[in-house]
């Protein structure tokens, strides 16, 4: 059983705000009788009317993971006209994307049209890793990683990597594998930059549990039950 506000939002009919609004004004009628307790539960499969039209049931949950390409920005639309991932997906619900990843990196994202299981998966109390691989250019000193792993001041507060390794060092740069708690805005190019290093490819290979694998750039796939479980709580 679910609230009905949650109800009437989960079917796309208003925003759980407008929709106690519509609860309020005697519009809703819960398997034909009207409705204006706010507090009221109904079966996600109850048959809902406002203003005497009745109201689709609600879409099938789907939850997503997609393999990023560089270019391609991680919202629903772009004002600016660029790929987003939604369209990458080509999906006939309305999906959005679970967080952020900045249209220069690369790698996994998720995306979902169930928004309880979004926010369960971004919450700080769950403490899902992110992990990176990061190609930074130039050698990279010892004092840098450790200054990573230590924390450095960004505008939100102290971002400290949880891990920091480098994995590979050649002659255009090293590989690094970063590891964060917190997903804050083109963070890990912040981090790098304060430690005096320049990101030349940025690609994020594992949230909590989840990992990115053998996808290939553009391609996507369901999670399974428990990979949906693992993530959400």
């Amino acid at each position: 059983m679910i609230r009905l506000q949650k109800a009437l939002a989960d079917r796309g009919v208003a925003s759980r705000r407008a929709a106690e609004e519509l609860i309020r004004e005697g519009r809703v009628r819960v398997d034909g009788a009207v409705v204006r307790e706010l507090g009221t539960r109904v079966a996600p499969g109850a048959r809902l009317a406002v203003d005497g039209r009745a109201v689709a049931a609600p879409p099938r949950r789907r939850y997503v993971v997609l393999n990023k390409p560089r270019g391609v920005v991680s919202t629903a639309r772009d004002e600016r006209g660029r790929r987003s991932v939604v369209a990458l997906l080509g999906a006939r619900e309305r999906l959005y994307p679970v967080g952020r990843l900045d249209a220069d990196s690369e790698g996994l994202v998720l995306l979902t049209n169930d928004g309880a299981w979004a926010e369960r998966v971004l919450h700080p109390r769950y403490g899902h890793e992110r992990e990176y691989e990061v190609l930074v250019a130039g050698p990279v000193q010892g004092e840098a990683v450790a200054a990573l792993r230590r924390g450095v001041a960004l505008d939100e507060g102290v971002a400290r990597a949880t891990r920091v390794g480098i994995t590979r060092r050649g002659a255009r740069g090293a590989l690094l594998r970063i590891v964060l708690r917190t997903g804050w805005k083109r963070q890990v190019r912040r981090m790098c930059a304060a430690v005096g290093l320049r990101v030349l490819r940025l690609r994020r290979v594992r949230l909590g549990p989840l990992l990115l694998g053998r996808l290939a750039p553009g391609s996507w796939r369901e999670l399974t039950p428990h990979e949906i479980r693992a993530l959400g709580g």
